[in-house]
């Protein structure tokens, strides 16, 4: 077997630690900085890199650390696993509806085989693709995932390499795709060893997590290269359909050619190979449409992207939140739902109070398809990155959760649904952490409760992150599936996926064709795609929304509703929604 490490900081010699035996390694003629060694070796076999006499240290590209990120690499034979749906052809984005899953979560084991048992629920609920949150290797049992390490392993409390196999595999024998969310723009603060062997990170540029990873510096090209080829490994070894890049506007990256670009286009010429669709979904927060424009038009490539502005407009119209980066968008709610529904970007050139600036550019709608953006009302952040992880329906009634599921899934983009959303989930989603430092868990703690001592939060209310009840009390509760009012939500986001898939008129990519209509004070909502109407009233009073035609035929409605009468006005109540079809 051959064992290779790119170490260009190793001085005299790099020894090849295997299973208590050591042998030195050679220079690759034909790559600088590279050493590679021959050993015989067997799945499972431990070994590591020893740099000029130092300690054992992980793989860079290790496929799995069964002892931790401090701990040695593991060999994975290539051959070890036999995949059964071997006819995969995959499932692309336009018409996909997506499912956001962390795994430490999902289930109270908290493993990879246990959400996997999980899945025929959803693809009986009619989701399409399953978006799993980080899954590389981080100190301790339970994290969200983004201090993650070891860029090409799988975090073996999750079950390692092995388990994400077998979930891909089931998942495709569902009808089900995969998308793994992977950090590009920062290492974890604790078990990080990359820096020894090179320069993996670069202090010329800085993040909210520290120093950079090194896109544009010397060295940068094995950096990129590196990441670029996890990146493929997820989508050939794992055989998952698509990534989810966290935060691409924290890559910092001067070079004439950016890193998402060559990565993109990595990935398009690995879905021509193999036959199948395969995707990235970024996370930015820039509001530039260049970001999914296609290479070949002067963008990055980027196959679709999350939709914060969508988010936040919809989030103050059913709250009435206005705090931070809300304040812009509760002004006028509706207005700003409204602007986001058929334009995509709020901040599209206009002033953002929140960064104290202009910000964004206007989406083409004309040559841009609505698959391009990702829509939907919770995410792992907007939940957890709460004080106390409180989902919408903790403070919202049924009908307002529904109505939300309303625009959401029957709107132009994308549709996202957070794991329990689906039926109401009362179980909250905190944010905790598992640090083995003491200092950085409290570093963490304190920093936790000074970030919410602004907003009023008291020291004592605020989840401990290292506390496990904190992780415990996050955990789904499925039982709730089968107890009003989650039930009947369940029915409902059921009901209205299965309408998304059976009207043509909800999966058009025509952005320019959404027509909007709403009253601020009245607060009633509509908008049309094609001959489908979809009317919510937020307000709890009914509303009388002018349509401007009578009668047509009612395809969903949450609460009593009929169509409009000769007058062409739609009586809706309170707290309720409503999709129609003209004819």
């Amino acid at each position: 077997m051959l064992f290779e490490v790119w170490a260009p900081h190793a001085q005299d010699r790099v020894d090849l630690w295997l299973e208590d035996t050591e042998q030195g390694m050679e220079r690759d003629p034909s790559r600088e900085d590279w050493w590679t060694a021959e050993a015989d070796a067997r799945d499972g076999d431990r070994y590591g890199f020893r740099l000029d006499g130092g300690p054992v240290l992980p793989d860079p590209r290790s496929r799995r650390q069964p002892d931790g990120p401090d701990g040695p690499s593991a060999v994975v034979a290539p051959d070890a696993y036999v995949w059964r749906e071997e006819g995969w052809r995959g499932r692309d984005l336009a018409g996909a509806v997506l499912y956001e899953l962390h795994i430490g979560t999902y289930t109270p084991e908290g493993t990879l085989d246990a959400a996997a048992a999980c899945l025929g629920e959803l693809a009986e609920l009619g989701i399409t693709h399953v978006e799993l949150m980080p899954l590389c290797p981080f100190p301790g049992t339970h994290g969200w995932g983004y201090d993650g390490v070891a860029p090409w392993a799988v975090h073996e409390p999750y079950g390692g390499p092995g388990a994400l196999k077998r979930f891909v595999d089931t998942a495709h024998g569902l009808g089900l795709g995969v998308v793994l969310d992977v950090v590009h723009n920062h290492l974890g603060p604790s078990g990080n060893h990359l820096p020894a062997f090179a320069p993996y990170l670069t202090d010329l540029h800085h993040t909210p997590w520290g120093s950079a990873i090194n896109l544009d510096a010397p060295g940068s090209d094995e950096v990129r290269a590196y990441l670029i080829g996890s990146a493929l490994a997820w989508l050939r070894d794992y055989r998952v359909d698509g990534l989810r890049l966290d935060a691409v506007h924290a890559l910092v990256d001067t070079r004439a050619l950016t890193f998402l670009e060559e990565l993109s286009a990595a990935v398009d010429r690995f879905g021509t190979e193999v036959r199948r669709p395969v995707f990235l979904i970024a996370e930015s927060d820039r509001c530039d449409p260049r970001t999914t424009t296609p290479r070949e038009e002067g963008g990055l490539g980027i196959h679709t992207q999350w939709n914060d502005d969508f988010h936040h407009a919809l989030h103050t119209a059913l709250t009435g939140e206005s705090q931070g980066y809300y304040a812009d968008f509760a002004r006028e709610p509706l207005g700003a739902l409204a602007k986001t529904l058929g334009r995509v970007f709020f901040h599209d050139g206009t002033y953002s109070t929140f960064r104290g600036r202009t910000h964004g550019r206007p989406v083409d709608l004309v040559r841009t398809p609505a698959h391009r953006f990702v829509g939907y009302a919770q995410t792992h952040d907007q939940i957890g990155n709460r004080a106390t992880g409180d989902r919408l329906s903790a403070s919202l009634s049924p009908g307002l959760l529904a109505c939300a599921a309303a625009l959401v899934l029957t709107g132009p983009f994308v549709p996202m649904l957070f794991m329990g959303e689906e039926w109401g989930a009362r179980t909250p989603w905190q944010f905790f952490t598992d640090h083995t430092d003491p200092e950085l868990a409290e570093a963490v703690r304190q920093g936790r409760r000074r970030e919410f001592a602004g907003t009023g939060w008291a020291a004592r209310e605020i989840p401990d992150p290292q506390d496990p009840a904190t992780r415990e009390r996050s955990c789904l509760d499925r039982s709730e599936r089968d107890r009003e009012p989650h039930a009947r939500l369940l029915a409902w986001y059921r009901e209205l996926i299965a309408l998304r898939r059976g009207e043509p008129d909800l999966s058009d990519p025509d952005l320019a064709a959404v027509r909007l209509a709403y009253d601020e004070a009245a607060r009633w909502f509509v908008f049309r795609r094609g001959e489908i109407r979809v009317a919510v009233n937020f307000g709890k009073e009914p509303a009388g929304i002018p349509l401007g035609f009578g009668g047509g035929r009612v395809l969903a409605a949450w609460g009593p509703a009929v169509p409009p009468g000769p007058d062409g006005v739609l009586e809706l109540a309170g707290e309720s929604c409503l999709v129609l079809h003209e004819a």
